[in-house]
């Protein structure tokens, strides 16, 4: 098992470019991010600086987010809100070195919350041209963009599995797949057992918390060693990603050392 560790909803007591060391310090060799940047076109030198934390701890950056707003006031992407479709637009390029800097080929962008006054259809339309663009400008390196389903936000569209399936179908580029977070998906009461049999070997990417509490595995209910090892059997050859809050001084103390890196 390969882990990949969330670290803009782990190590939060961190400055963002000292949490590649403490992931490297925990016994991990791989890290994921949320858009680590407070604005979508951040300056060549705070890119570098984020370049280099990563690269000082010899960890690799094996997901980052498109930009998504305002994520602690609710917002939970840009792409699909007409007024927001620029700010999207011209964070491509700023992914796109990062990914160029660093390795990273796969890139999750967050769908939009639905607007009040603004006609869901436009929506969908001005989505699906933005996803269009973000995957043809990562094709070249082999990049991957991810679509979430989420939890959480009764405004954000995509709930289950199929509600992304749906908006990537419209997209018709071989290189958007689904990010099956088996948390989000299964608060949402999505069928994650269905989803898991019927598109595994499809996954762009795999994220885990267990419910209730959104915390590390093993503190809930669900069957996540199950469900991981069902999509293995099945075809998903990526890392999971750990994105789960800490319940605890330790967030790493249920996984053994040696299985870390």
């Amino acid at each position: 098992m390969s882990y990949t560790v969330n670290s803009s909803i782990l190590l939060t007591d961190l400055p963002i470019n000292d949490r590649p060391q403490a992931v490297a310090s925990a016994g991990f060799t791989r890290a994921e991010f949320w858009w680590p940047f407070p604005t979508p076109t951040p300056s060549d030198a705070e890119i570098q600086e984020f370049v280099d934390a990563l690269k000082n701890a010899g960890v690799q950056l094996t997901g980052l987010n498109f930009y998504a707003g305002d994520m602690p006031g609710g917002e939970r992407g840009v792409l699909s809100q007409p007024a927001r479709s620029e700010e999207f637009q011209a964070n491509i390029d700023a992914v796109v070195k990062i990914a160029q800097a660093t390795g990273c080929k796969a890139f999750n962008a967050l769908y939009g919350n639905r607007l009040d006054g603004e006609d869901a259809a436009e929506q969908d339309r001005i989505g699906v041209e933005n996803l269009q663009r973000a995957a043809d400008a990562v094709a070249p390196f082999g990049g991957v963009v991810l679509l979430e389903p989420v939890s959480g936000t009764e405004a954000y569209p995509l709930k289950t599995a199929a509600d992304a399936l749906a908006i990537i179908e419209k997209v018709g580029r071989d290189n958007v797949k689904l990010l099956a977070d088996f948390y989000h998906l299964a608060v949402n009461g999505d069928d994650v057992e269905r989803a898991i049999e019927d598109h595994a070997a499809n996954f762009g990417h795999i994220q885990i918390a267990d419910n209730p509490g959104r915390n590390e595995p093993g503190t809930g209910e669900l069957p996540l060693e199950k469900w991981i090892d069902r999509s293995r059997e099945l075809g998903y050859g990526g890392v999971i990603g750990l994105e789960y809050k800490a319940s605890q001084e330790d967030p790493f103390a249920w996984l053994p050392r040696e299985k870390r890196a």
